[in-house]
């Protein structure tokens, strides 16, 4: 996918160094619309002066612009990297997302050693992310019944259970059905297409029963109940005292600056 100019401008006008930036959403879990509003994510780095005070850097830990910026629809967010790293320890299946998008718009040598260790990351656990996040979509497709919000809910559900049998992450929706994880659900497909073509408030009308939406989203949730159980990965993260060790010569300017 070719992404837009704009989105390196965009980066570049960041108040803090930044680690990493890259896409998000509905273009990474490939079901992106001409109105899709593009979702920035990001690690940034807190200058020493703001970490080491007394008073905790809570706000500036979390960096957000929404709205219209350089004539995107932007939702950008970016966590300093000690908040980033504690929740890529902390089972989050949506920051891991988001350091192996394969959408970069920046990147640093720091994001290529995270990469490397994101393997360590992987473990049983993530079910609860994937799983929590099932249930989430689900009430919001209750709520809304399009075609977004029922992808969403294949989308989780699919990359949970591809995570927890095989170890490896893939966010892409298409190229989840492409491997066959959607095989019980031949109209994903077409999910895909009406997405695509008819938008963020694109209708289920004439594409599935709601009858058979009901048994399936059943059918998902057993399945990562069941991937969860049969997952042979490791129950806590490995990497722990790397990323300490990482995180201490990113403050002391030990690492390869970031830009």
């Amino acid at each position: 996918m070719e992404l837009p100019a704009e989105l390196s401008t965009i980066v570049q006008q960041h108040p803090h160094p930044l680690i990493f930036a890259t896409v998000s959403g509905a273009h990474l879990y490939g079901f992106e619309s001409p109105d899709s509003d593009w979702d920035l994510r990001g690690c940034h780095v807190l200058p020493a002066r703001v970490v080491v005070r007394l008073a905790a850097p809570d706000k500036a830990e979390t960096y957000e612009v929404m709205g219209d910026t350089e004539g995107l629809d932007l939702d950008l967010v970016t966590h300093d990297i000690r908040k980033f790293m504690l929740l890529l320890l902390n089972r989050n299946g949506y920051v891991l997302e988001q350091l192996l998008s394969p959408l970069v718009v920046h990147t640093t040598p720091i994001h290529g050693r995270l990469v490397e260790l994101s393997p360590q990351l992987v473990t049983r656990n993530h079910a609860h992310h994937y799983k929590g996040f099932l249930a989430n979509q689900v009430k919001v497709f209750g709520k809304e019944a399009t075609v977004k919000a029922l992808l969403y809910c294949f989308r989780v559900a699919l990359t949970g259970i591809h995570l927890l049998e095989t170890g490896s992450l893939e966010a892409n929706l298409a190229t989840l059905t492409d491997l066959g994880l959607a095989r019980d659900f031949p109209y994903v497909g077409e999910l895909i297409v009406a997405k695509r073509s008819g938008g963020e408030h694109a209708v289920l009308s004439g594409i599935v029963s709601g009858e058979t939406i009901a048994e399936d989203l059943l059918r998902l949730e057993e399945r990562l109940l069941a991937a969860a159980e049969a997952s042979t990965l490791q129950e806590t993260p490995t990497c722990r005292d790397e990323l300490d060790d990482l995180l201490v010569e990113v403050r002391l300017g030990k690492s390869p600056p970031v830009s």
